[in-house]
């Protein structure tokens, strides 16, 4: 029923649940659109459309929630899964997980979490790190053998199949250089300034280092002693198999029920090479450029963002009336 302006009436905001598995592989939380109405609690009841969001190194799921709320906002019969992947986030909090620590066991966690919820996501998402995960969930997918249930769209934002190329190590906030610089650092540390102040001193800008000291948590509820909330050792793991990975087999022999969209951002860090977009736009993948956006592409331009995915979403609910301006977001992961 329309209001007497003539617009839908306004839908209740999504909604975040947290976490209702016993024993998870990995920490996570739903983001709910206003017409979903299902749990993981509700045996037999069929789950709504799913978008599966995956964050980057040194990042957590609390960096793609603003997105996965936009997302649901446009679309409130969808539901949107976060999680923190292995070595991150409250994952880093629950029992390790077996190594080795890198692209395809971080595929792997996803998966089986899926399979505990009994989900079949029908978007996948991932940003740089997240990127190649979530091309090897969907390789996985495809080495199954089995027919895939329904198509399944892969997004993968701001990175390529192949080798990483972001300059050399002595770049100033390379991820390399960062994750080996905080392996060193002395813990306890006093509070989050001394953090900061050490990595200014070593050369590092100050948007990292102010973000690399939110993953400071208290020790034992001692707020005069802050440790890291990451497994250090093996986020070095991951980023080294980030580097390495190679993921081309997926993009020129993909798996029936696969499409593959890759967003390039107009600033991006990495080296986007001719050639390479050449291949993957030849095996009729999409390749979009996101205008006024560096690598964090869901914080530096969502609107954007939004606009190219939506179409493979469906058509976007007539409630939804496009924001003015969107608040700062955290720029990680």
């Amino acid at each position: 029923m329309e209001s007497p302006s003539g617009f839908a009436p306004a839908l209740p905001k999504p909604v975040s649940r947290p976490a209702q598995l016993p024993n998870p592989p990995l920490a996570y939380e739903l983001v709910q659109g206003a017409l979903v109405r299902w749990s993981e609690q509700q045996a037999g009841q069929r789950p709504p459309p799913t978008a599966v969001m995956v964050h980057g190194i040194l990042g957590s799921r609390k960096n793609m929630q603003a997105y996965a709320h936009r997302l649901v906002e446009g679309f409130p019969a969808w539901q949107v899964l976060l999680v923190d992947i292995r070595c991150h986030g409250e994952s880093a909090n629950l029992p390790p997980p077996p190594g080795p620590h890198g692209v395809e066991s971080s595929a792997q966690d996803i998966l089986k979490l899926l399979s505990q919820l009994k989900l079949f996501p029908e978007v996948l998402i991932g940003h740089s790190f997240g990127g190649k995960v979530v091309m090897s969930m969907g390789e996985q997918f495809g080495a199954s053998g089995k027919r895939l249930p329904r198509p399944v769209q892969v997004w993968v934002l701001d990175a390529l199949p192949g080798e990483v190329r972001t300059g050399g190590r002595e770049t100033q906030d390379h991820p390399a250089a960062l994750i080996a610089h905080l392996q060193q650092m002395p813990m306890p540390l006093p509070n989050r300034t001394a953090l900061q102040n050490d990595l200014l001193n070593a050369g590092f800008s100050l948007t990292v280092a102010r973000w690399a000291s939110t993953n400071l948590r208290p020790l034992n509820g001692d707020h005069r002693k802050l440790v890291w909330a990451l497994d250090l050792n093996g986020i070095a793991d991951m980023y080294e198999s980030y580097e390495t990975a190679n993921l081309w087999s997926f993009i020129t022999s993909t798996p029936e029920g696969l499409r593959v969209s890759f967003v390039k951002a107009e600033h991006s860090t990495f080296r986007w090479a001719g050639p390479e977009q050449a291949v993957i736009s030849s095996h009729g993948h999409a390749v979009h450029t996101l205008h006024k956006s560096g690598h964090w592409v869901h914080a530096d331009n969502p609107d954007g963002l939004f606009q190219i995915m939506a179409p493979y979403f469906g058509a976007a609910d007539l409630h939804v009336k496009k924001p003015s301006s969107w608040p700062a977001r955290s720029r990680t992961g």
